[in-house]
């Protein structure tokens, strides 16, 4: 089967669009598939191409035995609602004018949000080929525009991308969503639940599972020896919240112990650094990006991880894949996120929910951890066993083959069954 997947990320990007896409796509070529990439020249967050690119003329590579067609955009940092909605419109032009002739005709299309505009690119290309589409929802957009603050309700801009929304939930010919949330949601805005299959986002067990760290005596391989290191992972945007991060260092700053980790790159950062200058604050330190790869190893030399958003009924929808990795490594997580995380990290006795946005709440279940070495380790390891038996990303690729391979087929109708993937 030859499938064209329309992401506006991908490796070497790694953020959470990117590597999921990126890990879907080399397992379906690992059992036979050809699949093809469509996406833009890496640049996130930034806003500025990374070495061994340029953006120019579209670029065709192989990565991991997936064929990759970069074209070219209009490229912004992940700030600014202007220049960030320029980018996404400039990508979906762009994918759908260079994607007419650079791409071998597929058995079918998928184009990935979070940015709804990449659905136009992928319903466009899935007219011109004849071929059946699927839109995959990771983030319910233009939703958590408004939650973050970017457009209004009532605004002109926001009123079309509802429409938008709508269109292309009527014209896939089904749609992918990561929470069950999403699901319940998408059928209220007329979504028929047989075109509706549940496939979340996972974890990569080769890449995240726990290994053993190598005996290190001296401690020159630990950053911060001695130390409760709580650690936040991802990129650092207007969705997250971090300044709950800074009060909570605030209220630990005569703690000897605790040190808090800031790993990523984004929108917020610079003003979170200056942030932690001005407020004199020694006990945060920011790393900045880096490769997936490494991400794992910080993770399994991490005593917590921090996920957290801030406080929004959107919010309440998703599932952050940065618990997925939390897990994967056996590192107990520190929840900022009401609604379907909570539920997860419940179910799976793998960290401490606090209610988001509240620093006095974060450091009362830091203190807790730090206390009960035992407990710790305990959560950890509920979370490595809940996630690998309900949340292996090469599990969820099959499910999500088997949907391909049944609306691709040209003896049926494109009407897939629910297939449910996942959240045991």
């Amino acid at each position: 089967m030859k499938i064209l997947f329309v992401s506006q990320y991908y490796p070497p990007e790694s953020n959470a669009p990117a590597n999921r896409v990126s890990e879907m796509a080399k397992e379906w070529v690992r059992i036979g598939h050809e699949v093809t990439v469509l996406t833009t020249f890496p640049n996130h967050p930034e806003g500025k191409i990374y070495p061994g690119h340029k953006n120019g003329r579209p670029q065709v590579e192989e990565r991991d035995g997936v064929r990759v067609v970069r074209v070219p955009v209009y490229i912004a940092a992940n700030k600014g609602i202007l220049r960030r909605s320029l980018a996404y419109l400039s990508f979906s032009i762009s994918a759908a004018i260079f994607g007419t002739y650079r791409i071998e005709r597929p058995d079918v299309v998928i184009a990935t949000s979070p940015q709804l505009l990449v659905g136009v690119a992928g319903a466009w290309l899935s007219a011109r080929f004849r071929r059946p589409f699927v839109l995959e929802i990771r983030d319910l957009w233009p939703d958590s525009i408004v939650a973050v603050g970017a457009l209004r309700e009532g605004h002109p801009a926001l009123r079309m991308l509802r429409r938008i929304e709508h269109w292309l939930y009527r014209r896939a010919d089904a749609v992918a969503v990561v929470t069950e949330t999403f699901k319940e949601i998408l059928q209220q805005r007329g979504v028929t639940p047989e075109r509706i299959a549940f496939l979340p986002n996972g974890v990569d067990d080769e890449l995240f599972h726990p290994r053993e760290l190598p005996n290190d005596p001296t401690g020159e391989n630990d950053p911060h020896p001695g130390k409760f290191v709580v650690t936040f992972a991802g990129t650092i945007g207007m969705a997250h919240g971090l300044k709950t991060v800074l009060e909570a260092a605030e209220l630990l700053k005569d703690d000897p112990v605790v040190q808090f980790l800031v790993v990523g790159d984004g929108a917020e950062r610079a003003q979170l650094e200056a942030k932690v200058a001005e407020m004199r604050l020694t006990n945060v330190q920011f790393k900045g990006r880096v490769p997936r790869s490494a991400v794992a190893g910080i993770l399994r030399r991490t005593d917590a991880s921090l996920v957290m958003l801030r406080p929004s009924p959107v919010f309440e929808t998703v599932l952050p894949s940065k618990m997925f990795e939390a897990m994967g490594t056996a590192t107990p997580i520190l929840l900022g996120v009401d609604g379907e995380a909570r539920r997860l990290l419940e179910r799976a006795d793998a960290g401490i929910h606090f209610p988001p946005g509240d620093a006095r709440a974060l450091v009362v279940a830091i203190q807790r951890l730090r206390n009960d070495r035992d407990e710790t380790a305990r959560l950890g390891k509920n979370g490595l066993a809940y996630t690998l038996a309900n949340y292996e990303r090469r599990r969820i690729a099959a499910g999500y083959e088997g949907l391909l391979r049944e609306i691709a087929s040209p003896t049926e109708q494109h009407t897939p069954t629910n297939v449910v993937v996942g959240g045991g």
